[in-house]
């Protein structure tokens, strides 16, 4: 099962285009993307016995973030051991580093980004949305919490991230359009192995990342089960699990994202989001 936003609404992807979930459950359930968290367990089982409606078309422009309002937005640093090797980093032994990114980061899978001062890099990350209200689970309940999955993008901003006498990782990663998700949430029967996806990054055509969840230092099951030790997760929050290597400050020399330059991530089996970016502030006008 697909389940999207499209323009403010919540709708179902089916074979024959979007249906709305409002309409077709004559209001059983609300249209905000967002309230479908928390009732979670009763959504799915009226998606998997009813007959749905012919959906209609759509473009990809009316797509919003699948999640448009979580009540956490939890990131993980360093999963991937080639990323922590680029970084010049030890691979975590206990926990990988853990932040938080701002809800108001948020968008849909196309959009247009302006630049802020500074170098903007790129990490490209499965996402994983909460189902259930999750608070001390094991490895083995964890899938049981879990929604579903979709395609992240963490745009970090490096000089604001490092800067200071700790680092600013929320607020180097939480600009206006840092972290557009989509293009839609997929739900877990739909993934066969969620530890064997392709993960990749294209700058203007050129891949620059190319991954695969198999490589998680630490999987799913674990994040979720070292996590939730110490916080409790709520239907609707969301989790970045981690990127790659080949992000941009990686690179000699670095290479940090421009204007009129395109981004396109993509993770199989979920889909692909692409973002466009414009001169940073003040720039426009000082041309």
């Amino acid at each position: 099962m697909r389940l999207a936003n499209l323009t403010g609404r919540l709708h179902l992807i089916t074979d024959t285009g979007a249906v709305d979930v409002a309409d077709a459950s004559d209001g059983h359930f609300s249209p905000d993307p967002q309230k479908i968290y928390a009732r979670w367990a009763d959504f799915r089982a009226w998606a998997d016995g009813v007959s749905l409606p012919e959906g209609r078309p759509y473009e990809r422009e009316e797509l919003g973030s699948p999640v448009p309002a979580p009540s956490q937005l939890v990131a993980f640093g360093l999963n991937y051991r080639d990323h922590a090797a680029e970084t010049g980093l030890a691979v975590p032994e206990g926990l990988p580093p853990v932040f938080t990114k701002f809800a108001s980061s948020l968008s849909g899978p196309y959009t247009t980004v302006r630049l802020p001062e500074g170098n903007v890099d790129w990490e490209v990350e499965l996402a994983v949305v909460i189902g259930a209200t999750a608070s001390h689970v094991t490895e083995a309940a964890a899938w049981d919490h879990i929604a579903g999955y979709t395609v992240a993008q963490d745009l970090s901003e490096r000089v604001l991230q490092m800067s200071g006498p700790a680092p600013q990782f929320s607020l180097g990663k939480s600009y206006a359009g840092f972290t557009p998700l989509g293009p839609w949430l997929v739900t877990p029967d739909e993934i066969p192995d969620p530890a064997r996806l392709r993960l990749t990054t294209r700058v203007n055509g050129e891949t620059v990342q190319d991954g695969n969840t198999g490589d998680l230092v630490f999987p799913v099951p674990t994040l979720l089960a070292r996590l939730t030790e110490v916080l409790t997760l709520h239907p609707g929050d969301i989790i970045l699990t981690g990127t790659p290597a080949g992000v941009g400050m990686g690179r000699t020399p670095p290479r940090y994202l421009a204007p009129g330059d395109v981004l396109t991530s993509r993770i199989e089996g979920i889909g692909t989001l692409e973002q466009r970016f414009t001169a940073k502030a003040g720039q426009e006008a000082s041309a």
